[in-house]
């Protein structure tokens, strides 16, 4: 399976949820699940960002409304991989993520 480049993004609201408790576990190329959220009362295009139990945080609101419309319809042709760490960073700028779109070869 090939793969193409989609997006990528800091991690909005990692100081807020459970980043601190995954973040020594977090490496280049660690694999993060993605789940919308549609009833979100702060953005009907609210995406959450996952590493196995931990909510990590959110995709942007610049960069979510493609992902969450697919993703609503049942359409996840994504992978979302850590990309970048920088632990003296502020928070918001600790984890740099890439998504790419699973593409048939």
């Amino acid at each position: 399976m090939e793969r193409k480049h989609f997006d990528h993004f800091n991690i909005a609201g990692f100081t807020y949820y459970e980043g601190v408790l995954a973040f020594k576990q977090l490496e280049i190329g660690t694999e993060l699940m993605m789940k919308p959220e549609p009833k979100n009362r702060y953005d009907e295009n609210a995406v959450a960002i996952y590493f196995k139990k931990h909510k990590l945080g959110f995709v942007p609101r610049k960069s979510n409304k493609a992902l969450a419309a697919l993703l609503n319809a049942g359409q996840n042709i994504f992978e979302m991989r850590v990309q970048q760490i920088a632990p003296d960073a502020y928070p918001e700028q600790q984890v740099l993520v890439t998504v790419f779109v699973k593409t048939k070869s």
